[in-house]
């Protein structure tokens, strides 16, 4: 199934897309995509109400796509997943994931505008796969029982200002968690779409060229490892957001460095996830 939410901020209707895009409104099941509707069984409530005819069609024509999940509890990030990446960047390949945290309030729909913070020289873009949680993770047993805890996929882009982040402070948060860093959706993918999310290619491209092209399948810790891991050391709630890395191509890594100006537009894919798409303004 593909989750998405759609309206102005804030006004958002929860609805099911099908595969012909038609939107289902969801409303009679559940005021918003949060936490509190992915705990439950929502694919098997959504194919109750379907069957009952309790779903009306909504028409979506000219509606913005809001993000997927609404108001996440925390967004979780891991660094230099990818080999290639740590490579570009000079880092070393972490032995452990390295963890940072993202304010949840950057989290928008995957066409807004981002905006590029005041005095920023170093906007950069990371196109990568988000894991959303629907079951509570806490001191997960093994990295096998993880899948059961995931509610679905969509694809971030986990907007970066390096100068703010690598030079300003020893911690990541300062260019991480400016206004509209994390464009997320469009839709949510449950995971009976998903079959495998080792499996999935990453592509993002600048202006029509592209910077980036990976595959998950190059992911230093795999998504059930990652899902495992966290929970040793904090609880994952329904509704939280993983962001699982990004691979290599990003501006900071690139001869000439050439980061995000006012009018640039970043277009991102994953296989199976949709595609979206996001103009760069001056705050």
């Amino acid at each position: 199934m593909k989750l998405i939410r759609i309206g102005d901020p804030g006004r958002e209707i929860p609805a099911l897309l099908l595969q012909d895009g038609t939107a289902l409104d969801l409303r009679s099941l559940t005021g918003d995509i949060d936490g509190e509707f992915l705990a439950g069984d929502v694919t098997g409530r959504i194919e109750k109400a379907r069957a009952a005819g309790v779903l009306p069609v909504l028409d979506i024509t000219g509606l913005r796509v809001g993000a997927p999940v609404a108001r996440p509890g925390k967004v979780v990030c891991v660094g230099l997943n990818y080999r290639d990446h740590a490579e570009e960047t000079g880092a070393p390949v972490p032995e452990r994931p390295v963890v940072f945290m993202k304010d949840p309030a950057t989290v928008v729909g995957s066409y807004d505008e981002v905006l590029i913070p005041r005095g920023s020289v170093k906007t950069d873009w990371e196109v990568e796969l988000a894991v959303v949680i629907g079951r509570e993770a806490r001191y997960l047993a093994s990295p096998a029982g993880a899948p059961e805890h995931i509610a679905g996929y969509a694809i971030s882009n986990d907007v970066s200002e390096r100068e703010f982040q690598l030079e300003y402070s020893p911690q990541w948060d300062l260019g991480k968690s400016c206004e509209t860093f994390n464009p997320l959706g469009p839709w949510l993918v449950t995971p009976d779409e998903v079959c495998d999310p080792q499996a999935l290619g990453l592509r993002l491209a600048v202006n029509g060229e592209t910077r980036q092209h990976g595959h998950t399948k190059n992911m230093i810790f795999d998504v059930a490892y990652l899902v495992w891991y966290l929970s040793q050391y904090m609880v994952l709630r329904p509704g939280d957001v993983i962001n699982t890395g990004t691979p290599a191509g990003v501006a900071l890594g690139l001869p000439g460095t050439p980061y995000l100006r006012t009018g640039d537009a970043v277009e991102l894919t994953i296989d199976g996830l949709g595609t979206q798409r996001q103009t760069f303004i001056n705050a």
